[in-house]
């Protein structure tokens, strides 16, 4: 792409920033130019997100529902999906996937655990537990406490 040729569709996903490209300067050289987003990114980038919100949620109702362990609700929470995690941790996709296993993953010492809560900057407490509230849900209020 060419240095003139650089979107500027001013990206919502962006927040205001810009991002580092690279394009053909007049010379044919490469040269960093600043892009305040482009129009096709800002869908795929909040398509893959919503993706992994949906994702996330039906985690969450097969861990609520015991088919799951609460490890893949927080794999999609923490936006990752099976490869970013094995690579993350370390782990294989078979030792993932039979973590993902309820009465497996219950077993786990936190020493097993300790590569996913580094992965995933969590600990272990929180990473044995699925959320009270759903995603995107205010957590409720006691009624004492109410003004």
């Amino acid at each position: 792409m060419k240095k003139d040729e650089v979107p500027q569709d001013n990206s919502r996903t962006y927040g205001g920033h810009k991002k580092l490209l690279y394009a053909t300067n007049e010379d044919g050289g490469l040269e960093g130019v600043q892009s305040s987003g482009w129009e096709v990114e800002t869908y795929a980038t909040v398509s893959a997100v919503e993706a992994l919100e949906a994702q996330r949620d039906a985690a969450l109702a097969r861990g609520r529902a015991g088919i799951t362990s609460p490890l893949e609700y927080h794999m999609f929470a923490k936006r990752m999906d099976m490869a970013t995690l094995t690579s993350a941790t370390g782990y294989g996709a078979w030792r993932v996937k039979r973590h993902l296993k309820p009465h497996i993953f219950n077993k786990l010492t936190d020493a097993k655990l300790k590569p996913y809560c580094e992965a995933m900057d969590i600990l272990p407490e929180e990473l044995r537990r699925l959320p009270v509230q759903e995603p995107g849900e205010s957590p409720e209020v006691p009624a004492e406490s109410k003004a």
